[in-house]
């Protein structure tokens, strides 16, 4: 009879697993608005490095081992549009985004006294959002426009979004078999 033995190698990758667990953080949402939409000209890297070398060279009558230590600098350049118009294009993007939001901003006189909005509310100062007035008030949508054309022919059809007909109060509805 053979006695059930513990695998180890489970258990062990059990025990990484849980402890990688601990140190995971949760995945937020990314807010589009406003960021850089992954823009980067260029990476600068310094690094230092200790040379390991096989053969050691004694160059004094000191009985101690030195270390080689070396620096260096390593710039990568990124293939694509250059960097001065990427960088337009996202303060582009910011400026229609800013456009498009101050007049939210600037109709809401209490973001003026909090001040975690002292930023956006400076960026908002003196921009007044252009309004498109070249549509009557009393204009409808084009889709009203077509829905009443259609009802106009079709006047025993009934399309969605008219009034519900409800049925009269002594109706009774039919019970399920």
């Amino acid at each position: 009879m053979e006695i059930a033995k513990m695998n180890y190698y489970f258990t062990g990758a059990l025990i990484i697993l849980f402890v990688l667990l601990c140190f995971m953080q949760p995945a937020y949402p990314r807010n589009e608005y406003l960021n850089e939409y992954g823009v980067r000209c260029g990476e600068l890297e310094t690094r230092i490095e200790k040379e390991d070398r096989d053969t050691n060279y004694t160059y004094s009558d000191s009985d101690y081992d030195s270390d080689n230590y070396r620096l260096s600098f390593t710039y990568r350049k990124y293939l694509g549009t250059d960097c001065k118009t990427s960088k337009e294009n996202v303060a582009i993007k910011q400026q229609l985004e800013l456009m498009k939001m101050c007049g939210r901003v600037n109709s809401n006189p209490s973001l003026a006294h909090n001040e975690n909005f002292n930023l956006l509310v400076s960026k908002c100062r003196g921009v007044t959002p252009a309004r498109d007035n070249t549509r009557p008030n009393d204009s409808k949508s084009h889709w009203d426009n077509l829905k009443d054309n259609y009802k106009k022919e079709n006047p025993d059809i009934k399309v969605m979004g008219d009034k519900l007909l409800l049925p009269p109060k002594d109706y009774k509805m039919p019970v399920p078999e």
